[in-house]
């Protein structure tokens, strides 16, 4: 759809982020308002800047959700330590490999490592999986297992890690620290940092439609995202889980998580951005609009079946069969949508890696 077919005000401000014109906070409250017409042509716009960008390929992640103990306590989530409900499990590290062989086998080039923030893997046992993932497979490795220390980030660099996933979740200092009791902003922040400063690929990301969240807020997410230069950028609608003190909280909502998803291609232009499974869960086509909407990352599920509804962060997960239907079936749903995925390292097009790992 056309960006001449908006209203004048829209138009402006539209064709201003296509531009690659900084925007301000105002800026982007005003863009996450759009409805309707206006709101669509927001969404094709942040596609053809993908297209510009990143292309038509979709870039592949196979998750292993390893662990589903928890420390934390975040009101959000289904993995926090204060649901008694949660039947607990930690994959062997012989099991995580194993399932980091059958991503090998379906040709899918990165692994992410998910878990709780869970202190029974301690820095030893993470950077020996590390090793061996990368002696064994050869794929990239991406550690997604919440805030550790400097010197375990260095490790694990050190050890052949290669992108790190830390969301932070709310920009606003208060409702982070409402949302995740005992955990500050800035503890989040730093890490990321440091992480930036070890060389990772460092991917960060937020919920929409958190209790008490505003466009306001939002607009902070997005330029918190845009000022750490983050290299990937998980954007998802928050879930209500019924083991959770935000039990009676609605859902997010699909058509702010696509703007908020649109505005983030708009602003970081080439950042590589997943079509969230949480999307596919409130919406059977969520994923595909994601895609049409400045997406280009799908992080499809590998985690034995044993063990995959047991990683109950929010109710309702999609990713179900053997990793050979779940690539079959995105193949095809890209295809309808004029995709093809990209069985490549699907680094951030135009990033300069540092490959060295003995830092």
């Amino acid at each position: 759809m056309s960006i001449s077919k908006a209203n004048n005000h829209s138009k402006d401000l539209i064709e201003k982020a296509v531009a690659g014109h900084d925007l301000t906070r105002d800026d982007i409250v005003q863009l996450l308002s759009l409805v309707g017409k206006d709101a669509e042509i927001l969404l094709a716009a942040a596609d053809t800047v993908r297209k510009q960008y990143v292309g038509d390929e979709v870039y592949l992640r196979g998750i292993i959700e390893f662990s589903n103990y928890c420390e934390r306590n975040c009101l959000y989530c289904g993995l926090r330590t204060g649901n008694s409900k949660l039947r607990h499990y930690r994959m062997t590290e012989d099991d995580i490999i194993a399932t980091a062989k059958q991503v090998k086998k379906m040709q899918v080039p990165t692994v992410v490592l998910q878990s709780g923030e869970d202190s029974f893997f301690t820095t030893a046992i993470i950077c020996r999986i590390i090793q061996r993932i990368r002696k064994e497979t050869g794929l990239i490795i991406t550690l997604s297992i919440g805030e550790r220390s400097y010197e375990d980030y260095q490790a694990f660099k050190k050890a052949g890690a290669d992108r790190y996933l830390l969301k932070h979740e709310t920009a606003s200092a208060e409702l982070f620290q409402q949302m995740r009791p005992g955990c500050k902003l800035e503890s989040r922040v730093q890490c990321l940092q440091w992480l930036k400063e070890l060389g990772f690929e460092v991917g960060t990301g937020n919920m929409v439609g958190l209790p008490k969240q505003t466009r306001e807020t939002l607009a902070d997410d997005l330029l918190f995202m845009k000022d750490m230069d983050a290299d990937m950028l998980g954007i998802g609608p928050y879930i209500a889980h019924p083991e959770t003190p935000l039990a009676a909280s609605p859902n997010g909502d699909v058509e702010l998580t696509l703007k908020v998803l649109a505005i983030a291609r708009l602003i970081t232009r080439n950042a590589n951005i997943p079509a969230t499974t949480a999307l596919g869960t409130l919406d059977p086509e969520g994923r595909l609009k994601a895609l049409q909407a400045g997406a280009n990352v799908v992080m499809p599920d590998f985690t034995p079946l044993k063990y995959k509804n047991l990683y109950d962060i929010y109710p309702g997960r999609t990713d179900v069969g053997s990793p050979a239907d779940i690539i079959a079936k995105l193949k095809n749903d890209l295809a309808s949508i004029g995709r093809t995925i990209l069985f490549g390292d699907g680094y951030r097009p135009g990033k300069t890696i540092n490959s060295q790992t003995n830092i």
